[in-house]
Protein backbone atom coordinates (compact mmCIF):
# COMPACT_ATOMS: atom_id res chain seq x y z
CA UNK A 1 0.00 0.00 0.00
CA UNK A 2 1.40 3.32 -1.05
CA UNK A 3 0.35 5.46 1.89
CA UNK A 4 1.11 2.83 4.50
CA UNK A 5 4.49 1.60 3.35
CA UNK A 6 7.00 1.38 6.19
CA UNK A 7 9.92 1.13 3.80
CA UNK A 8 10.53 2.82 0.47
CA UNK A 9 10.60 0.76 -2.72
CA UNK A 10 13.92 -0.89 -3.53
CA UNK A 11 15.45 -0.24 -6.95
CA UNK A 12 14.86 -3.90 -7.83
CA UNK A 13 11.25 -3.84 -6.55
CA UNK A 14 12.03 -6.78 -4.27
CA UNK A 15 9.04 -7.42 -2.05
CA UNK A 16 7.13 -4.43 -3.45
CA UNK A 17 4.71 -3.83 -6.28
CA UNK A 18 6.27 -1.86 -9.17
CA UNK A 19 4.65 1.59 -9.44
CA UNK A 20 2.90 1.00 -12.78
CA UNK A 21 1.25 -2.21 -11.49
CA UNK A 22 0.50 -0.52 -8.18
CA UNK A 23 -1.27 2.42 -9.83
CA UNK A 24 -3.33 0.07 -11.99
CA UNK A 25 -4.38 -1.89 -8.91
CA UNK A 26 -5.21 1.26 -6.97
CA UNK A 27 -7.45 2.54 -9.79
CA UNK A 28 -9.34 -0.74 -9.54
CA UNK A 29 -9.61 -0.53 -5.75
CA UNK A 30 -10.80 3.07 -5.67
CA UNK A 31 -10.32 5.33 -2.66
CA UNK A 32 -9.25 3.50 0.50
CA UNK A 33 -9.42 4.89 4.04
CA UNK A 34 -7.20 3.42 6.76
CA UNK A 35 -8.47 3.71 10.33
CA UNK A 36 -5.88 3.11 13.06
CA UNK A 37 -7.25 2.48 16.54
CA UNK A 38 -5.81 3.05 19.99
CA UNK A 39 -7.62 3.14 23.32
CA UNK A 40 -7.13 4.46 26.85
CA UNK A 41 -9.20 2.93 29.63
CA UNK A 42 -10.69 -0.48 30.27
CA UNK A 43 -13.93 -2.34 30.93
CA UNK A 44 -12.94 -3.50 34.41
CA UNK A 45 -13.69 -2.11 37.84
CA UNK A 46 -14.76 1.52 37.83
CA UNK A 47 -11.98 3.92 38.83
CA UNK A 48 -13.25 7.40 39.84
CA UNK A 49 -9.71 8.80 39.45
CA UNK A 50 -9.68 7.83 35.75
CA UNK A 51 -13.34 7.55 34.73
CA UNK A 52 -12.94 8.27 31.01
CA UNK A 53 -12.51 5.80 28.18
CA UNK A 54 -10.97 7.14 24.96
CA UNK A 55 -10.88 5.62 21.48
CA UNK A 56 -8.55 7.46 19.08
CA UNK A 57 -9.15 6.77 15.39
CA UNK A 58 -6.47 8.07 13.02
CA UNK A 59 -7.87 8.43 9.50
CA UNK A 60 -5.52 8.19 6.54
CA UNK A 61 -6.45 8.43 2.88
CA UNK A 62 -4.17 5.84 1.27
CA UNK A 63 -3.77 8.01 -1.81
CA UNK A 64 -1.53 10.26 0.31
CA UNK A 65 2.06 9.04 0.47
CA UNK A 66 3.60 9.29 3.95
CA UNK A 67 6.73 7.21 3.31
CA UNK A 68 9.05 10.22 3.65
CA UNK A 69 7.45 11.13 6.99
CA UNK A 70 8.01 7.58 8.19
CA UNK A 71 11.63 7.55 7.06
CA UNK A 72 12.27 10.87 8.83
CA UNK A 73 10.75 9.54 12.08
CA UNK A 74 12.78 6.33 11.93
CA UNK A 75 15.94 8.33 11.31
CA UNK A 76 15.26 10.63 14.27
CA UNK A 77 14.58 7.90 16.81
CA UNK A 78 17.55 5.90 15.54
CA UNK A 79 19.80 8.94 16.05
CA UNK A 80 18.68 9.00 19.67
CA UNK A 81 19.73 5.38 20.14
CA UNK A 82 16.34 3.69 19.64
CA UNK A 83 16.59 1.89 16.28
CA UNK A 84 13.35 0.20 15.18
CA UNK A 85 11.69 1.33 18.39
CA UNK A 86 7.93 1.50 18.95
CA UNK A 87 7.10 4.61 20.98
CA UNK A 88 4.50 4.18 23.73
CA UNK A 89 3.54 7.69 24.82
CA UNK A 90 2.02 6.98 28.24
CA UNK A 91 4.97 4.99 29.68
CA UNK A 92 7.32 7.49 28.02
CA UNK A 93 5.80 10.40 29.96
CA UNK A 94 5.55 8.42 33.22
CA UNK A 95 9.10 7.03 32.89
CA UNK A 96 7.88 3.46 33.03
CA UNK A 97 8.70 0.16 31.30
CA UNK A 98 11.63 0.45 28.87
CA UNK A 99 11.96 4.16 29.68
CA UNK A 100 12.49 3.81 33.43
CA UNK A 101 16.24 4.49 33.20
CA UNK A 102 16.06 7.16 30.51
CA UNK A 103 16.71 10.83 31.18
CA UNK A 104 13.93 13.33 30.58
CA UNK A 105 15.95 14.80 27.70
CA UNK A 106 15.90 11.43 25.93
CA UNK A 107 12.22 10.86 26.58
CA UNK A 108 11.31 14.38 25.47
CA UNK A 109 13.26 13.84 22.25
CA UNK A 110 11.29 10.67 21.50
CA UNK A 111 8.00 12.36 22.34
CA UNK A 112 8.82 15.36 20.17
CA UNK A 113 9.81 13.12 17.26
CA UNK A 114 6.44 11.33 17.35
CA UNK A 115 4.56 14.57 18.03
CA UNK A 116 6.06 16.38 15.03
CA UNK A 117 5.58 13.27 12.87
CA UNK A 118 1.88 13.31 13.77
CA UNK A 119 1.57 17.10 13.47
CA UNK A 120 3.00 17.15 9.96
CA UNK A 121 0.99 14.23 8.59
CA UNK A 122 -1.93 14.81 6.24
CA UNK A 123 -4.39 12.89 8.40
CA UNK A 124 -7.63 13.42 10.29
CA UNK A 125 -8.88 11.85 13.49
CA UNK A 126 -11.86 11.40 15.76
CA UNK A 127 -11.74 10.44 19.40
CA UNK A 128 -14.95 9.12 20.94
CA UNK A 129 -14.86 9.35 24.73
CA UNK A 130 -17.24 8.31 27.50
CA UNK A 131 -17.30 8.99 31.22
CA UNK A 132 -17.94 5.66 32.88
CA UNK A 133 -19.03 7.52 36.01
CA UNK A 134 -22.15 8.63 34.14
CA UNK A 135 -23.33 5.03 33.84
CA UNK A 136 -25.98 4.24 36.45
CA UNK A 137 -24.65 0.71 36.64
CA UNK A 138 -20.90 0.31 36.85
CA UNK A 139 -20.63 -2.79 34.70
CA UNK A 140 -19.01 -4.01 31.51
CA UNK A 141 -22.43 -4.17 29.85
CA UNK A 142 -23.20 -0.52 30.71
CA UNK A 143 -19.80 0.68 29.49
CA UNK A 144 -20.20 -1.32 26.28
CA UNK A 145 -23.63 0.16 25.65
CA UNK A 146 -22.48 3.74 26.24
CA UNK A 147 -19.29 3.42 24.17
CA UNK A 148 -21.12 1.72 21.29
CA UNK A 149 -23.57 4.62 21.10
CA UNK A 150 -20.81 7.25 21.30
CA UNK A 151 -18.74 5.67 18.52
CA UNK A 152 -21.87 5.32 16.37
CA UNK A 153 -22.77 8.97 17.02
CA UNK A 154 -19.34 10.20 15.90
CA UNK A 155 -19.30 8.03 12.80
CA UNK A 156 -22.79 9.22 11.95
CA UNK A 157 -21.78 12.86 12.46
CA UNK A 158 -18.93 12.35 9.97
CA UNK A 159 -20.79 10.01 7.63
CA UNK A 160 -20.14 12.18 4.56
CA UNK A 161 -16.38 11.91 5.13
CA UNK A 162 -16.37 8.13 5.62
CA UNK A 163 -18.81 7.38 2.81
CA UNK A 164 -16.56 9.17 0.29
CA UNK A 165 -14.26 6.12 0.33
CA UNK A 166 -14.77 2.92 -1.62
CA UNK A 167 -13.16 0.80 1.11
CA UNK A 168 -12.49 1.28 4.81
CA UNK A 169 -9.78 -0.80 6.49
CA UNK A 170 -9.70 -0.77 10.29
CA UNK A 171 -6.35 -1.61 11.92
CA UNK A 172 -6.35 -2.60 15.60
CA UNK A 173 -4.13 -4.75 17.79
CA UNK A 174 -7.20 -6.24 19.52
CA UNK A 175 -5.72 -5.22 22.87
CA UNK A 176 -9.21 -5.17 24.30
CA UNK A 177 -11.64 -7.75 22.93
CA UNK A 178 -14.64 -5.71 24.10
CA UNK A 179 -13.59 -2.74 22.00
CA UNK A 180 -12.82 -4.95 19.00
CA UNK A 181 -16.34 -6.38 19.15
CA UNK A 182 -17.84 -2.88 19.36
CA UNK A 183 -15.82 -1.69 16.36
CA UNK A 184 -16.82 -4.67 14.23
CA UNK A 185 -20.47 -4.23 15.16
CA UNK A 186 -20.69 -0.47 14.64
CA UNK A 187 -18.61 -0.19 11.46
CA UNK A 188 -20.37 -3.12 9.77
CA UNK A 189 -23.77 -1.71 10.73
CA UNK A 190 -23.01 1.70 9.22
CA UNK A 191 -20.84 0.79 6.23
CA UNK A 192 -20.87 -2.10 3.75
CA UNK A 193 -17.26 -1.77 2.62
CA UNK A 194 -15.30 -2.42 5.84
CA UNK A 195 -12.38 -4.77 6.41
CA UNK A 196 -10.67 -5.45 9.76
CA UNK A 197 -7.02 -6.29 10.23
CA UNK A 198 -5.33 -7.37 13.44
CA UNK A 199 -1.89 -5.83 13.72
CA UNK A 200 1.04 -5.35 16.05
CA UNK A 201 1.65 -1.74 17.10
CA UNK A 202 5.20 -1.91 15.72
CA UNK A 203 3.93 -2.63 12.20
CA UNK A 204 2.64 0.86 11.43
CA UNK A 205 3.75 4.28 12.57
CA UNK A 206 0.15 5.46 12.32
CA UNK A 207 -0.68 3.14 15.22
CA UNK A 208 1.86 5.10 17.26
CA UNK A 209 0.27 8.35 16.07
CA UNK A 210 -3.06 7.03 17.37
CA UNK A 211 -1.37 6.21 20.69
CA UNK A 212 -0.05 9.77 20.94
CA UNK A 213 -3.43 11.31 20.07
CA UNK A 214 -5.17 9.14 22.66
CA UNK A 215 -2.71 10.28 25.34
CA UNK A 216 -2.90 13.94 24.32
CA UNK A 217 -6.71 13.92 24.32
CA UNK A 218 -6.76 12.33 27.77
CA UNK A 219 -4.35 14.92 29.19
CA UNK A 220 -6.34 17.77 27.62
CA UNK A 221 -9.45 16.68 29.54
CA UNK A 222 -7.72 16.79 32.94
CA UNK A 223 -8.19 19.65 35.37
CA UNK A 224 -4.81 19.02 37.00
CA UNK A 225 -1.73 17.38 35.52
CA UNK A 226 -0.03 14.51 37.30
CA UNK A 227 3.48 14.97 38.65
CA UNK A 228 5.06 13.18 35.68
CA UNK A 229 2.95 15.20 33.22
CA UNK A 230 3.94 18.45 34.94
CA UNK A 231 7.61 17.50 34.75
CA UNK A 232 7.16 16.75 31.06
CA UNK A 233 4.96 19.65 29.95
CA UNK A 234 5.47 22.14 32.85
CA UNK A 235 1.84 23.34 32.99
CA UNK A 236 -1.59 22.72 31.51
CA UNK A 237 -1.43 26.03 29.65
CA UNK A 238 1.93 25.20 28.06
CA UNK A 239 0.66 21.74 27.12
CA UNK A 240 -2.39 23.22 25.38
CA UNK A 241 -0.39 25.97 23.69
CA UNK A 242 2.59 23.88 22.56
CA UNK A 243 1.07 20.46 21.99
CA UNK A 244 -2.70 20.13 21.98
CA UNK A 245 -3.61 23.07 19.77
CA UNK A 246 -1.58 21.64 16.89
CA UNK A 247 -2.99 18.14 17.26
CA UNK A 248 -6.64 19.11 17.66
CA UNK A 249 -6.51 20.94 14.31
CA UNK A 250 -6.64 17.50 12.69
CA UNK A 251 -9.87 16.54 14.44
CA UNK A 252 -12.90 16.08 12.21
Amino acid sequence: MFGLTERSWSTGWRGFTPPFLYIKRRLHEGKVLSVFIDESGDFGQYNPVSPNYYVAMVLHNQEIDISRNIEALERQISNWGYPEHTIHTGPLIRRESVYKNDLREQRKALFNALYHFTRLLDIKYICPVINQGECAEKSKLAYTDKLTKEIANQLRANYTYFSAFDRIIVYYDYGQVELAQILVSVFNTMFSNVEFRKIETNQYKLSQAADLICTVEAIAQKNVLTKSESEFFHSKNEFKKNIYKNIVKKKL
